[in-house]
């Protein structure tokens, strides 16, 4: 369902969008929850610690895929706002073939530099091999999350955010069936569940595509020349870049902490694993309603409704305070029940206690995560990417730097406690870029449909008489 963000309240409207949303970001994040409760329970500790260690890698190596996706939704956004459809058929168009070469190189990369990887994060041996497998299985199908991740960006630039839920849901449940099957009946360990992920990926990623390819008139897809287009791909390129590299500094930082993790052992390695996946569920409702805030902002701003962008900052702020306030409760609450979903109580008994560290500092951190997004996520859906980039510099060096600077005072909650801090450090760029006023003058003068808005949205009225 195509929802226009240029009319009605804005409160209504982004709690429309995002709860789909959070709802379809749970179910996907339910893949590798469900990959870590069925390998920590039916396994092992140490499959377990394997499958954690892959996980970091594959959100660096992926970076560039949702960067890019993050840049055409911006774009199509703006362009769905103006009624520019000549020009998001050309977005859209450039989206794919962007999405299809760097599926090439990650697909390689990730293959065959799996050796190299594992040697560079000080993976131990005895689950160097088992990481490995895991590893060149799941970037074998990066073609799968590749084309899901397409898909789903084109849906939620227009105001779709219910078909990629839909599809979440149904692969979700086939990944719960698959990694059963796959570990439990066929005895595959680790790589059945990493052929499960793949499977359930390709679901997602078929579904979506039948809904475009269905209700493309709808869509304003119809009739779309395949012919690239220079400039609309280096706009893409141009808005995504700076959120691919935000994305691939912040796996930077993830990944010299988890160096850092696994020098004390397979114990800590697990319990950052096992807290790593509840954190991916907890952070779902920030980063939907965040990512509901950049799309309608790209929508008002390509209709040139700047008000009603403030005024969903505003609303979006209060929704994060309470949404936040609600999780740390939770977290801090309901914690080692959490934890025990994936660690054996009596065979794990060690990393479950310094799990319970990791959460108690992340569940109280949260707040400065909801604020983060906020002022990242209105100025990124104005067109003023390069502030993400910046804000994810400064993340990134602060967890790097008081992660092996705290560590060495207090150990493990050393590493714990550098996650609140590196979150600090990545808000305060984009809270003082937006009350300086600067993004603004971004809209005026470098926008994504500059220069020629107002001509595009009289020639698009026209045509839709």
């Amino acid at each position: 369902m195509i929802t226009k963000m240029t009319q009605g309240n804005p409160t209504k409207l982004l709690l429309g969008f995002s709860l789909p949303l959070l709802a379809g970001n749970v179910f996907q994040q339910l893949y590798n929850l469900v990959d870590t409760v069925v390998v920590g329970r039916f396994v092992g500790a140490e499959s377990l610690a394997a499958v954690g260690t892959v996980g970091v890698v594959m959100f660096f190596m992926y970076a560039l895929l949702f960067g890019m996706g993050v840049g055409a939704c911006i774009v199509t956004a703006q362009f769905f706002g103006a009624r520019n459809y000549a020009s998001l058929q050309k977005a859209v168009a450039a989206l794919v073939y962007l999405t299809g070469a760097l599926t090439v190189i990650v697909t390689v990369l990730g293959v065959f530099g799996a050796p190299l990887i594992m040697r560079l994060l000080s993976v131990p041996d005895t689950i160097r091999a088992e990481s490995m497998l895991y590893m060149r299985i799941c970037f074998s199908g990066t073609v799968c999350m590749a084309a899901y991740n397409a898909s789903s960006t084109i849906l939620r630039s227009i105001g779709d955010s219910r078909t990629p839920f839909y599809a979440i849901v149904l692969s979700s449940l086939t990944n719960v069936a698959a990694n059963l099957v796959f570990v439990l009946v066929l005895k595959m360990g680790t790589a059945g569940v990493a052929y499960g992920t793949v499977l359930s990926q390709a679901l997602a990623a078929v579904l979506c595509i039948a809904v475009i390819l269905r209700h493309k008139d709808e869509l304003m897809l119809s009739g779309m020349s395949w012919k690239p287009d220079r400039a609309m791909t280096a706009t893409i390129i141009r808005t995504g870049v700076p959120s691919a590299v935000q994305s691939a500094l912040i796996s930077v930082g993830g990944m010299t902490v988890q160096g850092l993790v696994n020098s004390f052992g397979t114990a800590t390695m697990a319990a950052y694993t096992a807290v790593q996946r509840i954190d991916s569920i907890a952070i779902q409702v920030v980063i939907a309603i965040a990512s509901a805030l950049s799309v309608f902002t790209g929508q008002n701003i390509g209709s040139g409704n700047l008000a009603r962008v403030k005024s969903a900052l505003r609303s979006t702020l209060i929704m994060m305070m309470s949404a936040c306030v609600a999780i740390a409760l939770l977290v801090l609450t309901c914690g080692h029940w959490m934890l025990e979903l994936f660690l054996d109580a009596h065979t794990a008994a060690e990393s479950i206690a310094i799990g319970r560290q990791y959460l108690t500092v992340i569940g109280i951190a949260y707040i400065i995560a909801g604020v983060m997004q906020s002022y990242q996520h209105v100025i990124r859906g104005a067109g003023d990417v390069n502030v993400s980039l910046f804000a994810g510099i400064s993340e990134v060096l602060g967890r790097i730097i008081f992660a092996n600077l705290f560590v060495r005072l207090w150990g493990t909650w050393g590493i714990w406690i550098a996650t609140p801090c590196s979150w600090f450090c990545g808000c305060l760029i984009p809270v003082i870029r937006y009350y300086s006023g600067r993004w603004l003058k971004h809209i005026a003068h470098g926008a994504v449909l500059q220069p020629k808005a107002a001509e595009n949205r009289a020639v698009s009225s026209e045509s839709e008489k």
